[in-house]
């Protein structure tokens, strides 16, 4: 593993042109996503609001900011301040709250919509056959421009072990397309970390989230790829 440096210009340099990649910057220091910044990356994604709110204040609109972790309701406020989009919304109650702050903030908030192509009770996200029936509610947010779907996949296991859920999520994906809900686009799709982004490259991903591939291996006990 190199510098952040080697590690963003190797990473861009084989990614294929029309793919955003988003660096996870969970658990790391301004500094660090200031040097990934400067070697080319545009997106940072933040797990936590808190861990976001300080890295704004450091770095601000020099970044693009997506939150890509699991959105509490008494965070929603200060997401909304720091995010240009939020990957995580799975139900119509937080849904609802972002339209509710945005409607404050005076903002129009991107969202993706997370599915739980694995069907994982523990996870979030919503089932795929539930997709639609959310999105199509959620159009009558004012606030709120639905713009693509996310998943994450197994926590755990080979990169193929991946390839099911992203390829039923890239499935749904293109049929919410073609579907021409008002109100809605279906420009992104978010599928990929560290250890499963080339699976989901395959399957159609145009937004991979990468943090251990640029930043380094954290700790043992934060560690998630």
């Amino acid at each position: 593993m190199g510098t952040i440096t080697e590690n963003v210009k190797r990473l861009l340099g084989e990614i294929p042109a029309g793919v955003q990649v988003v660096a996870a910057a969970k658990t790391r220091s301004s500094q660090e996503i200031l040097e990934a910044l400067v070697a080319g990356i545009t997106i940072i994604g933040e797990n936590y609001v808190q861990e976001a709110e300080a890295a704004f204040r450091d770095i601000g609109d020099r970044a693009q900011w997506h939150f890509i972790g699991r959105l509490q309701k008494n965070k929603v406020k200060k997401a909304v301040a720091v995010c240009d989009m939020i990957e995580t919304v799975d139900s119509l109650d937080i849904a609802a709250e972002i339209d509710r702050r945005c409607t404050e903030a005076g903002k129009n908030m991107p969202v993706l919509i997370e599915v739980n192509s694995g069907r994982e009770p523990q996870k979030a996200g919503v089932y795929p056959e539930d997709a639609r029936t959310l999105i199509e509610k959620i159009t009558f947010l004012p606030h709120l421009r639905v713009m693509g779907l996310m998943t994450m996949g197994p926590l755990t296991g080979a990169p193929e072990d991946y390839r099911p859920c992203f390829k039923e999520t890239k499935n749904l994906y293109d049929k919410l397309k073609v579907s021409s809900i008002p109100g809605v686009e279906m420009n992104y799709l978010s599928m990929g970390m560290t250890g499963s982004y080339k699976v989901a490259l395959e399957e159609g991903a145009n937004i991979v989230r990468i943090g251990n591939l640029i930043f380094g291996e954290r700790p043992a006990k934060n560690i998630d790829k």
